[in-house]
């Protein structure tokens, strides 16, 4: 039998939170206190998702306003926060690049690219909104668990690629590889003061974190990095007077900082709204290129989406289940409202649902009032936010990639086994060299080869074999055979929970004669059991005694060893 998931952390009410009208009014302080606390996190990442993106600041903030009000009352998700993520990013800025985004040369091109690419938001939100229709989110449990992490490492370099430059007052653009030629002589004519701004962020974000990994204290580990570059940043700019456009000399060299280097938002709310231009899809010319992000857009969005609303049921510690439809058709929602208006696209964000979760949120009001206060930030103080520096903001998106393609996640996946770091390994380098779905299914296709080199017989890579003993009225006993790898689990699962959970029996499914069993599968075998037991039912796996595991990792692959009985 797999390890259970520990209830250390399961809330020892009888009846978890909801967030309906008598959840609202019993946990108001709860959720108003975690929401402003989300709140401070999301303001500056909003604003520098948005300009990394292509759009304007403000895009963001329409984003994670509408986002927060609007699906607080569709989605059933208790703890995710939604707005605007950096692993949409490169989607966002790849868009309006093909429409013709001059990055700030010529005005007018840029804004007929961001409604063009307003026009795809949309329609991607109706594509989303069909998804959660068909009942499509079992489809975040196809994708391998390595691949998916391999694109977002990929993604988080990226990032970090496109945003240095920005940190030290220098601009690039072109592919990643290219800017990553380019970057030693961009680091080496830096803008000193510009520089000093964006160092002191990073030095604050990483050392932050360095210190949160070594204490316990829970006063330190609650202090929102984001907020503290901004209580340096803004007073450093001020003194540098970078509102006023001037030049300064230092070592003989002349440099020029000023308005350019802070955030640009409109002091009117209202007059910033920007409308899509759905022209783009009745250009011959464009069209093409308008489908290709549309897809993009629905199919990364909703993966990213569907994987932090799993991610963050885990974390819960009342252990509530989203259902992961209904939350991809409320995010399908949210995102045609907030393209229609000028808003990036949004998904379930996973670090602010965490700080959510960690600020001792109840109910899905907390994502409510995260909206609010951005709403009320946004239109009472505008002048505030001009006052942020944008390497301030370029230093916050290099340390959330650099935590998408860390170290240590190469580490973790070499340790579930070396199969699994080819696989990530990979899909990082196809997509830096190709893109998002092309590198992904290069690095899915990997793990079919991978399969096949492990006598995964061809016949179950898609369809598994399972036999239903169903004569005990209280237990089904299940006997796997062939394989059990993540492109055949949506069948195996579905199955099982027709056969067991939603008939209340408990379940033993024996693996005795199952070839190979992959990670992704061991994963989701370990969330299975969860949903189990949420609903008081057991799930007992049994038959991998015979099995050779990968490696000393708990999730790792394992395959039969030929052995006699």
């Amino acid at each position: 039998m797999m390890n259970a998931p520990s209830d250390s952390s399961t809330a020892s009410m009888d009846t978890p939170p909801r967030g309906d009208i008598s959840g609202f009014k019993r946990f108001l302080k709860d959720d108003l206190i975690a929401g402003g606390l989300v709140f401070l996190i999301a303001l500056p990442l909003c604003l520098g998702i948005s300009l990394a993106s292509g759009f304007p600041a403000i895009a963001g903030v329409f984003t994670a306003i509408v986002g927060s009000i609007l699906t607080t009352f569709l989605s059933n998700s208790e703890l995710t926060i939604k707005g605007p993520a950096a692993g949409m990013i490169v989607i966002v800025l790849g868009a309006v690049n093909s429409f013709g985004y001059t990055a700030g040369v010529d005005p007018v091109a840029d804004m007929q690219a961001y409604k063009m690419a307003l026009a795809v938001g949309v329609v991607a939100g109706l594509v989303q909104i069909a998804f959660g229709l068909l009942r499509a989110g079992i489809l975040g449990d196809f994708f391998p668990t390595a691949a998916v992490h391999g694109m977002l490492a990929a993604i988080g370099v990226i990032i970090m690629v496109k945003q240095l430059p920005i940190v030290v007052g220098q601009s690039a653009s072109g592919e990643p590889l290219e800017i990553l030629q380019e970057l030693p002589h961009l680091l080496m004519n830096a803008n000193p003061e510009i520089a000093l701004i964006g160092g002191v962020s990073l030095l604050i974000l990483f050392g932050l974190a360095f210190l949160k990994s070594r204490t316990s204290d829970g006063f330190i580990n609650k202090i929102p990095g984001p907020l503290v570059v901004l209580l340096v940043a803004i007073p450093m700019g001020m003194a540098m007077n970078l509102s006023s456009d001037h030049t300064y000399t230092l070592m003989g060299k002349e440099f020029t900082v000023g308005e350019s280097d802070l955030v640009t938002v409109p002091f009117n709310l209202f007059g910033a709204i920007t409308f899509p231009d759905f022209g783009v899809f009745l250009n011959s010319e464009t069209l093409p290129a308008a489908l290709g992000w549309v897809l993009m857009f629905a199919l990364i969005g909703s993966l990213e989406s569907l994987l932090s609303a799993k991610a963050v049921d885990m974390l819960d510690p009342h252990k509530r289940k989203t259902n992961l439809d209904r939350d991809l058709w409320a995010v399908g929602v949210g995102n045609m409202a907030a393209s229609l208006i000028g808003g990036l696209p949004m998904i379930s964000e996973i670090v602010r649902s965490k700080a959510n979760i960690d600020n001792q949120a109840k109910t899905r009001f907390a994502n409510m009032w995260h909206g609010v206060f951005l709403l009320g930030f946004v239109a009472l103080l505008p002048g505030l936010i001009h006052n942020i520096p944008r390497a301030a903001l370029a230093a916050m998106l290099v340390f959330t990639g650099f935590r998408l393609a860390s170290p240590s996640e190469f580490r973790s996946v070499y340790r579930v086994g070396r199969e699994q770091l080819i696989i990530f390994a990979t899909t990082l380098v196809a997509v830096l060299a190709t893109d998002l779905l092309i590198g992904i299914a290069i690095g899915i296709a990997t793990k079919f080869a991978i399969h096949m080199i492990n006598g995964v017989p061809l016949r179950s890579l898609f369809v598994p074999t399972l036999q239903f003993d169903e004569t005990s009225e209280t237990e089904v006993n299940v006997h796997a055979g062939d394989s059990a790898v993540f492109s055949n689990w949506i069948g195996f699962r579905r199955q099982v929970v027709e056969k067991s959970l939603k008939q209340g029996k408990n379940c033993t499914v024996d693996f005795s004669d199952v070839h190979l069993i992959d990670h992704s599968v061991m994963e989701k075998l370990h969330e299975l059991e969860g949903e189990f037991a949420r609903e008081g039912i057991e799930l007992n796996v049994v038959g991998m005694d015979h099995h050779q595991p990968f490696s000393r990792h708990p999730m790792a692959a394992r395959k039969r060893s030929f052995v006699s009985h």
